[in-house]
């Protein structure tokens, strides 16, 4: 599924899009608030699906080579998530859902 697609069904706000973002295909997505499990995993060019709204959030996804994050239960997001995310060329983006909706 395209990375614009997926924002689509899941109603999220892209805060940030990455320079791929249409182009962008996902093929696995990790739904983990525990950063230690998505170092663990092995998926290529996966989506970080997480309720942990921090910057480590967007520094593990791009240790794994994520290509985005999604922040689910609609969280409020500090702004050096959104400059982090530019500066990572990462996709960044929340929904009001809550993460195993999201995943589905």
């Amino acid at each position: 599924m395209k990375m614009f697609e997926l924002m689509k069904s899941v109603d999220a706000e892209v805060l940030f899009k990455a320079s791929h973002f249409q182009e962008s295909d996902i093929h696995k997505v990790v739904a983990s608030d525990l950063m230690s499990d998505v170092l663990m995993m092995d998926a290529e060019k996966p989506l970080l699906i997480t309720s942990l709204a921090t910057d480590q959030s967007l520094r593990t996804a791009h240790v794994v080579g994520a290509l985005g994050v999604l922040i689910v239960n609609g969280k409020a997001l500090p702004s050096s998530m959104k400059k982090l995310a530019e500066e990572l060329d990462m996709t960044l983006a929340r929904t009001r859902m809550p993460k195993f909706e999201a995943s589905v």
